[in-house]
């Protein structure tokens, strides 16, 4: 596909639900009792994995578009799986649904495509035996795909070496399946999605600075869930009215939760021009509309605590920093090797095409910003972020850009490309 430079970006968007909610409701939907009703679910790739999974397993799941309809049978309502159950692209899915599989009394095998089965599980492996789970990845290794065979779990109180929504999201979710109380103690606060809905579902949840715990429950009871836009897709048109030369872009109805606003904090630390407006509380979280406009950036530092909160939205920081005045340093971001692809490598690589002055870190990367873009053939290594990360970059590059294999954006926005030419004008 290809990009070209545009002098202006200007109007209104929408972006998709939030797909970290999306995914949660889905899955807490299945194993509660009776109907729960999501609006503003996300209708990318990775939420329809979660879908199809929950299907195999015997749950009733109408998908109309504008409403999902669950009807869940309660907590140990599953069945054993129709088939290899298929996370797709998906981590949240795989990692996530790893809990609940572990806590059945059924053996399952879970699987994903040629990314997943490259991406670390022993992460969720390691605490999940510890609970008692028979769980054991690919020819004895900890790779998908994986077999569980579920089991009588115990509470554990377990400290993760790394700040990950997706770990303790998995320990947590074992832990409704748990004799006692089961605890994640996190370097980091991650996103905190599971802790809110698992709380509204009706389980017993209880958070203290970085520790969260859940009690095992015998039942838990559908809900009505509202889920906002998604901050990670909204900062790809922050991202864009930010480096435009002229416009603006009205983003609404955007997530804020504060364990994933890292993107505006580091957004007004660079000089950004934007604004909050219209704050305000939609199904427990908060939701507020977001105002760029065209801004004179300037490098900052990103490192420690604020990680966790922005660690999807780099590729795109790493693409505002090479456009922004003097020096950004990414640190703390080792996580990023283990997305949907070695973000701190593509990203390096794909910015150096287009003429940055980037250098990899082990943890990071270091942009030195300032440096006319120009147009390049970008791979996007199979990474919706990458893709529409670069897209964004080719709005203020000189020449044509182009992105290979640029549709892997349904993963989590189909829309993308259709919204940003409407918001585009040359």
């Amino acid at each position: 596909m290809d990009f070209h430079k545009v002098t202006e970006i200007n109007g209104t968007v929408k972006v998709p639900g939030d797909k970290s909610i999306s995914h949660r409701a889905v899955m807490l939907g299945s194993i509660a009792k009776g109907t729960t009703e999501i609006t503003g679910f996300l209708q990318g790739a990775d939420c329809l994995s979660t879908i199809s999974c929950f299907r195999k397993m015997g749950i009733d799941i109408v998908n109309d578009m504008d409403t999902v309809t669950v009807k869940g049978k309660g907590i140990h309502g599953l069945c054993v799986p129709s088939g290899v159950l298929d996370a797709g692209n998906s981590g949240t899915t795989t990692r996530l649904i790893s809990g609940i599989l572990a806590g059945q009394n059924f053996t399952s095998i879970l699987t994903g495509d040629n990314s997943i089965q490259k991406r670390p599980m022993d992460r969720i492996i390691t605490p999940l035996r510890m609970m008692g789970a028979h769980i054991s990845g690919r020819n004895g290794t900890m790779y998908a795909p994986l077999t569980i065979n579920g089991h009588c779990l115990k509470g554990i109180d377990y400290t993760s070496p790394v700040a990950s929504a997706q770990v303790k999201s998995c320990i947590l979710l074992a832990g409704l399946y748990a004799d006692g109380c089961t605890s994640v103690t996190e370097p980091s606060l991650s996103r905190n999605h599971t802790e809110l809905m698992l709380s509204a579902f009706g389980a017993d949840v209880r958070t203290e600075g970085l520790k969260a715990s859940v009690s095992g429950v015998s039942e838990l009871h559908g809900q009505s869930v509202h889920v906002p836009g998604d901050i990670s897709s909204a900062a790809y048109f922050i991202a864009a009215g930010m480096i435009a030369q002229k416009g603006q872009v009205l983003i609404e109805n955007v997530g804020i939760n504060p364990t994933r606003d890292g993107i505006i904090k580091v957004c007004l630390e660079m000089g950004g021009n934007l604004t909050i407006l219209n704050k305000r509380l939609a199904g427990g979280e908060p939701v507020a509309d977001i105002l760029v406009r065209p801004s004179s950036l300037h490098g900052t530092v990103i490192e420690g605590g604020i990680i966790p909160t922005l660690i999807d939205e780099i590729p795109v920081i790493a693409v505002l920093a090479a456009y922004a005045d003097g020096d950004t340093i990414i640190r703390d971001a080792a996580e990023l090797k283990v997305k949907e692809s070695n973000r701190i490598d593509t990203v390096v690589t794909n910015l150096t095409k287009m003429g940055a002055s980037v250098q990899a870190t082990e943890d990071g990367m270091i942009i030195h910003g300032g440096k006319a873009l120009h147009g390049a053939v970008l791979d996007t290594y199979m990474d919706h972020r990458i893709a529409m990360s670069f897209a964004v970059a080719s709005l203020n590059a000189d020449g044509t850009t182009v992105l290979n294999d640029a549709e892997i954006v349904n993963i989590s926005y189909p829309d993308f490309y259709s919204d940003l030419k409407r918001l585009s004008l040359s």
